[in-house]
């Protein structure tokens, strides 16, 4: 568990060697799944007030798919649109990295706190994508931050449709 905790720490500050080191762990895929729950039980119990424990289940599972469906998408823009000659990555390693880039999300729960909600929702997303190109970085063996850059804005509209088709769903959400 602190092996856990660790790497969940490390991750959110950036630490390009958890990064890696989840990569090539093949057994921490179960590990980025809790940081992808974490993060959207953040989210969920912090927008409890305004959608209940539907927006809390309802966040846990739009960021599960999302994150399966966004770790996809990178790796195939990644390796497909804009691999470099180093460039060897598998959907498990996107996975990893990618779940444990979400691990600054956790602390979404602090939008209880109704006069901090939006700006806590603006600092934590900022930061997760901070942290994603980072994990694009490392997975994808870049050399450079302006091309795991390109892959995230390029696959940034998926996200987008999965975020929009939850706002749709639930209405003015999370902040």
């Amino acid at each position: 568990m602190a092996d856990f905790a660790r790497r969940m720490y490390r991750a959110a500050f950036l630490h390009v060697d958890t990064y890696e080191e989840v990569e090539a762990d093949t057994s921490a895929t179960p590990q980025a799944f809790a940081v992808v729950l974490l993060s959207a039980l953040g989210l969920g119990l912090g927008g409890i007030e305004n959608h209940g424990w539907t927006g809390v289940l309802w966040s846990t599972v739009h960021a599960v798919v999302l994150w399966y469906i966004w770790a996809f998408v990178t790796y195939f823009i990644g390796t497909r649109w804009l691999p470099t000659a180093d460039t060897v990555a598998d959907h498990g390693e996107l996975l990893r990295t990618i779940g444990f880039s979400s691990a600054p999300g956790m602390l979404r729960i602090f939008m209880l706190i109704p006069v901090l909600a939006g700006p806590i929702f603006a600092i934590c997303t900022v930061w997760m994508l901070i942290s994603m190109v980072v994990a694009v970085r490392q997975a994808l063996d870049y050399t450079g931050t302006w091309r795991a850059i390109a892959v995230c804005a390029i696959g940034f509209p998926v996200y987008a449709v999965g975020l929009l088709t939850s706002v749709l769903l639930l209405g003015a959400w999370p902040v």
